[in-house]
């Protein structure tokens, strides 16, 4: 029903940027927020941004709060994380999630991308 992709990631040094993109397609007309997570070797996945898809309200997880943000696009369908100030602890796999409900859980989270790697080296 919802298709996302995940694309930006890479291979950054610690103190740089990143520009993380999704694009949802499919029948999207239920989905009230999107969403980043990411899951870094050996941990469970964790909450990093969401974003209210009619209103733009956002909310962060603490450990990335005035680090990243969360923006949408609702012409393209595309939802961005712009993360600054990278750390070797940002390094992690980070997914993209679309749901009905503006929410930190995963649980919440209907639909999800495959992935993509960000690698913060020291």
């Amino acid at each position: 029903q919802v298709q996302l992709v995940e694309s930006g990631g890479g291979l950054v040094q610690a103190g740089d940027s990143l520009r993380l993109s999704c694009v949802a397609s499919g029948r999207t007309f239920n989905t009230y927020a999107m969403g980043w997570f990411r899951q870094a070797p050996g941990r469970e996945r964790e909450f990093v941004a969401t974003i209210n898809w009619r209103t733009s309200r956002t909310r962060y997880a603490n450990s990335v709060k005035g680090r990243f943000t969360i923006s949408r696009d609702s012409v393209k369908n595309t939802v961005s994380l712009q993360m600054s100030s990278l750390t070797p602890e940002d390094t992690a796999v980070y997914y993209c999630a679309a749901g009905p409900a503006w929410s930190t859980r995963e649980d919440e989270y209907d639909y999800w991308g495959q992935g993509t790697q960000v690698t913060v080296s020291s």
